[in-house]
């Protein structure tokens, strides 16, 4: 067995250096360029690219041809034609009738539409204004003139570009090869999607993701499968599929580990150019060639491996493709809250965006390099510089669009405590009212609230007992948001317990169980209506919260608390029945709250909040939320109250 020592990053280059260097040394090797052109029809010419400019080999039209319905005639006849003095022509030899399209009699150069036309007979048609030449005719090359260029070279064939060619009687043109690239998923812990799952198996979905991009690029993917951390079988399964590929990717293994055997791979095999990008996430990739082709690894968390991807795959791709990167939308939005980053590293971090009033808000996602979520969810990339420690909130930034303009200016933006109900809400405004969305933040019932108070989201779920009065959620809005007008329309009242493991194992049946040595509690954060209510509970029966082994631990959905007990994470939390319902956990229920939606009055007829509210009374809203146990819908879509100077 090969003893290889531990391998340290060579570098820690900044980005835009890391690809200018690697762009370099593969354009010095003549390895950039795209392949030998090959012929095909233009039938199968859409997304490939142009190797050579394509010409027309016939004038389009052909021939002078009408461009109305009406008559054909030389101008000379219509000369003096008036409303008061109208010409009398003869059919069939100063005037022939024409339909749209039809070729132009010898002697002919001007066509009068039938609408400008008084047929006496049939014989004879009366005009009142005389025709100028070529009117109403599409002459010979108008569109296309033979030995015109019709599309230059290195372009992209569109659909449009299809009938064009076709027009100006080209059959086949000259392209660029797609080029082929091989993506070699690695790692002895992965498994291919569908595979029975045991602890410690991932499911392989990063050559999948990268194989998209490719195609979407422009690109064949040769996905191979995936191939366990043995030096001497990677080294095998890199040459195969070098061998047929113009460029390859080795998903993982990238860093320093012990069984990261890519970078001493690609240095047996070729040259290793960067080993290590100072970008966050996505810092081990390697840059380098064998056997003059391109080779990149990829790290093998998913978020660091799809940016990698993007920032030196897709440019290496492009070029093979003959193309360069389009520029994405860039748009300046306001940050709620601040976005910490270390010094060092150019982060990039996924959000969401909405426009709430006249602004642009940022929710930012989940940053860790492995939360795929971040990647299905994100609306846009916000990049923290490299010397820069983040940014407060409030800043004004610049984002980067992965989602068109027109879905992110329609969205409704929530902001506050997590509930099932408003996945469920989201889903079925994308259903019911095309082009329209909604779009969460789970920061707690507080956050929520203080959301608003900056004026960044349309409403807030809100669940905030009020010790004093034992009155849900307006106490908290009235010394929150003050005199500023709200609504509290209701969404519904929900099963508050304890979550179990199966079986209850613990014997857990009551708070003041919680406090025992041997459990572990794992609590939501400071602000939601679930951490101010166990509270409330802990001082009505007078215990304190260092007596909770667990107390601090905090999760930010009630999904979160129920996924930590069922796998053995936690032995128990606080949450909503429902959360313990679908992962089949146990629930000692302690009482029901009330949900609300808190909107600003002066919202309260737009779009995006009249969506929501018409939703809460459609059939389809009660169908889908019959099946939530824990849930009472008694007063859904009923206004429970009114503060600030409306109350």
């Amino acid at each position: 067995m090969m003893v290889l020592e531990r391998q340290r990053y060579l570098q820690n280059v900044p980005r835009d250096e890391a690809l200018s260097l690697y762009l370099e040394k593969l354009a010095a090797l003549g390895a950039l360029g795209p392949g030998q052109p090959e012929r095909i029809p233009v039938d199968k010419a859409r997304g490939r690219v142009t190797a050579a400019p394509v010409y027309a080999k016939i004038s389009s039209p052909h021939y002078h041809a009408s461009a109305m319905d009406g008559i054909a005639v030389n101008t000379a006849a219509t000369f003096g034609a008036n409303e008061t003095r109208p010409v009398r022509l003869v059919l069939g030899t100063e005037a022939f009738v024409v339909d749209t399209g039809d070729p132009l009699p010898e002697g002919c150069n001007a066509v009068v539409m039938i609408e400008e036309l008084h047929f006496l007979n049939d014989q004879e048609v009366e005009i009142i204004a005389p025709a100028v030449p070529w009117q109403h005719v599409r002459t010979v090359g108008e569109d296309f003139i033979e030995t015109e260029m019709v599309l230059a070279s290195h372009q992209e064939v569109r659909p449009y570009d299809l009938g064009g060619l076709l027009t100006a009687g080209v059959m086949e043109l000259d392209v660029f090869p797609r080029p082929r690239v091989a993506l070699l998923p690695t790692g002895t812990e992965i498994i291919l999607p569908g595979e029975p799952l045991v602890s410690g198996a991932v499911i392989e979905s990063n050559s999948r993701v990268l194989g998209g991009l490719v195609e979407e690029w422009g690109g064949i993917p040769v996905v191979a499968p995936p191939t366990i951390d043995d030096y001497e079988l990677l080294k095998q399964v890199i040459l195969d599929y070098l061998s047929r590929s113009d460029m390859l990717a080795v998903i993982a293994g990238s860093s320093a580990g012990r069984e990261d055997f890519t970078v001493s791979l690609f240095r047996e095999l070729g040259e290793v150019y960067v080993h290590g990008v100072a970008i966050k996430p996505g810092k081990p990739v390697i840059l380098g060639s064998i056997q003059g082709k391109p080779v990149i690894g990829v790290p093998g968390y998913p978020v660091s491996a799809a940016l990698a991807w993007e920032f030196f795959g897709r440019p290496v791709l492009a070029k093979k493709c003959g193309l360069t990167v389009p520029a994405r939308p860039r748009v300046r939005a306001y940050l709620g809250r601040k976005a910490v980053s270390p010094l060092g590293a150019e982060e990039f971090i996924r959000v969401k965006l909405g426009q709430v009033r006249d602004r642009l808000v940022i929710q930012t996602l989940p940053r860790g390099a492995g939360t795929v979520t971040s990647l299905v969810q994100a609306d846009a990339i916000m990049t923290v510089p490299r010397l820069s420690e983040g940014y407060p909130a409030g800043s004004e930034v610049e984002v980067e669009l992965l989602r068109p303009w027109e879905q992110i200016a329609r969205t409704t933006v929530v902001v506050g405590s997590h509930d099932l109900v408003l996945d469920i809400i989201a889903n079925l405004i994308q259903e019911q009212y095309p082009g329209r969305r909604l779009i969460s933040s789970h920061v707690g019932s507080m956050g929520g609230l203080t959301a608003l108070l900056r004026g960044e989201a349309h409403l807030a779920g809100i669940h905030l007992l009020d010790e004093d009065s034992g009155v849900y959620n307006i106490p908290y809005v009235q010394r929150i948001l003050g005199d500023k007008p709200m609504i509290l329309l209701n969404l519904a009242y929900r099963t508050q317990g304890i979550l179990l493991p199966k079986g209850n194992p613990l014997r857990i049946e009551r708070l003041a169980d919680l406090t025992r040595k041997e459990i572990r509690f794992i609590n939501r954060q400071r602000g939601s209506g679930t951490r101010l209510l166990l509270d409330y509970l802990l001082r009505k029966e007078k215990l304190a919260p260092g007596q909770i082994n667990g107390y601090e631990r905090e999760e930010y959905t009630h999904m979160a608390v129920a996924v930590a007990v069922a796998s053995g994470n936690a032995d128990t939390g606080l949450g909503i029945q429902a959360a313990a319902v679908s992962l089949g956990l146990d629930f000692v229920p302690i009482g029901e709250e009330r949900y609300d939606l808190c909107i600003p009055a002066e919202l309260w007829e737009t779009e995006e909040i009249v969506v929501v509210r018409e939703l809460l009374k459609e059939p389809v809203f009660r169908k889908a939320t019959g099946q939530l146990q824990g849930y009472e819908f008694r007063d859904c879509g009923k206004i429970i109250g009114k503060t600030g100077d409306q109350a």
